[in-house]
């Protein structure tokens, strides 16, 4: 039965903010770092302090059209800063520096899945440098706010989407999409608890078919991608109650409360004239050549959407694989490292998502900390694939070992271990005619036709051999002397 929320579609936008990791703010040389004691990481300049003159951050600049250049975005040569004006008690000199009419880039998109999982391109219609505001505190003063300037001014990148965006599984998958982009990039973090990355989300409503968008509202405060999922249905459901209602809705801030999941009011939407934007009188406008635009694409790393493409094209892997190999930019390195060393590339696809992420998983260490080379990942590989040793010894026996002695080849530790594949089949033979005659009543049976019992004499004899007995030689030895 079809309800009355089905009548109508989604429509969102997302402003993400994503602070940079520069050394220093964006205007001025005040340390640019996370987790300092309050209120020490100032200085005149991100104070507001009379008679104190920005300077801007050339890596800000830098950073911009590395992003605009992974999007396909359109970089603007000539540019020039502006002021936008309000009055918060974090943000000391009562405006931010940012871009309004000239942003750094315009146009690209970010590519997505959608709720059953097709592709899909959301258009991106600018993306402009900024810098960020202090922080108020609620939750340390009962009776106070407190505010720490730590913030102020460190360099932001604020990415907007076109309103394209129609769901809020499509709305995670987005800022999944954008985290590991600008990780993949160097220049963020992407940590949304630490408020390294931020998402305000601008929702409406229409009915399905409509060409006219609703009135939007945008919600803040969301501080996990869950969290700006459940924010988005939240608001679609209340926006739909109160039209079916009879009400309308009124372009407004919202704020979204992580324990209840509801919105509520925080103020009257503010417009562009509000803020009374006009251009920095103490930057200098900005003019960027083409040969500093290619200079920084030149030095450009590989991103995850071109690595897919070359894993399932080239490589012949699965999108689940390739997606797994992508997620992490660190683990994608490690993978090419190995990749250029062989073409079993299936292999090395399962060694790094198998035995190494669990490694990584067990220890809570990143794969940069990863003792094994992937020289020595290929050297593992080419045993296996050369009938030098079993794969299940591989992983369970020279895998551990060969994190204990990393300095050493995989060749050396199996020969030194009695892991390498018996060749003597005169030898195999004893020792799997010692094994069968040890085991009379599993043998009368195997004989008699119970053919699982064949994985039991398997695993006896790979045991006396410490793996170095060659299944499938062992299979056919064993028919052959259960046949005499």
């Amino acid at each position: 039965m079809e309800s009355v929320y089905d009548k109508y579609e989604a429509v969102i936008g997302l402003e993400v903010h994503t602070q940079l990791v520069t050394k220093s703010k964006a205007y001025c040389s005040d340390i640019n770092e996370f987790g300092s004691r309050p209120n020490t990481n100032i200085g005149p300049v991100s104070l507001g302090l009379p008679g104190t003159l920005p300077k801007a951050n050339t890596n800000t600049i830098n950073f911009a059209i590395r992003l605009g250049l992974a999007i396909g975005a359109r970089i603007t040569t000539k540019m020039h800063y502006d002021r936008k004006n309000y009055f918060y008690p974090d943000l000391p000199k009562g405006y931010q520096i940012t871009q309004d009419r000239t942003p750094i880039c315009t146009g690209g998109y970010v590519s997505i899945k959608t709720d059953d999982g097709s592709p899909k391109d959301v258009a991106i219609t600018r993306i402009h440098m900024e810098e960020d505001a202090g922080k108020s505190i609620h939750d340390q003063d009962i009776y106070d706010t407190l505010v720490d300037l730590n913030r102020a001014g460190v360099p932001l990148l604020e990415i907007v989407s076109e309103p394209e965006i129609k769901s809020s599984k499509e709305a995670y998958n987005y800022l999944q999409e954008v985290r590991k982009l600008v990780r993949y990039l160097d220049i963020c973090d992407g940590n949304l608890e630490e408020g390294s990355m931020r998402c305000d989300a601008n929702i409406s409503v229409m009915l399905k078919g409509s060409t006219e968008f609703g009135e939007r509202c945008e919600v803040k405060n969301m501080n996990s991608m869950r969290n700006v999922q459940r924010a988005i249905d939240h608001e679609i459901k209340r926006q739909i109650d109160i039209i079916e209602s009879g009400g309308s809705i009124s372009m407004q801030t919202r704020s979204f409360d992580a324990v209840s999941g509801t919105t509520s009011l925080m103020r009257s939407k503010e417009e562009a004239h509000d803020y009374r934007y006009f251009p920095e009188p103490d930057l200098q406008p900005l003019e960027i050549s083409q040969e500093y635009i290619s200079s920084i694409e030149k030095k450009m790393p590989p991103l995850p959407k071109s690595l897919f493409e070359k894993y399932t094209t080239q490589f012949g892997l699965s999108e689940y694989d390739a997606l797994n190999l992508t997620e992490s930019k660190d683990i994608a390195l490690f993978f090419e490292g190995i990749s250029e060393l062989t073409k079993n590339y299936k292999a090395a696809a399962n060694w790094v998502m198998g035995s190494i992420k669990s490694y990584l998983n067990q220890k809570a260490i990143d794969i940069t900390e990863f003792p094994i080379a992937p020289k020595k990942i290929v050297e593992i590989i080419e045993l296996v694939d050369n009938g030098k040793i079993v794969n299940s010894t591989a992983e369970q026996r020279l895998f551990p070992e060969m994190i204990r002695n990393p300095e050493k080849s995989a060749e050396e530790l199996s020969e030194a271990n009695g892991w390498l594949i018996q060749t003597d089949s005169s030898e195999l033979t004893e020792l799997i005619n010692s094994i069968l005659n040890e085991n009379p009543n599993e043998l009368e049976r195997l004989k008699s036709g119970e053919k699982k019992l064949i994985g039991f004499f398997m695993g006896q004899i790979m045991k006396a051999s410490r793996g170095s007995a060659n299944p499938k030689e062992v299979t056919k030895i064993i028919s052959e002397l259960i046949e005499q």
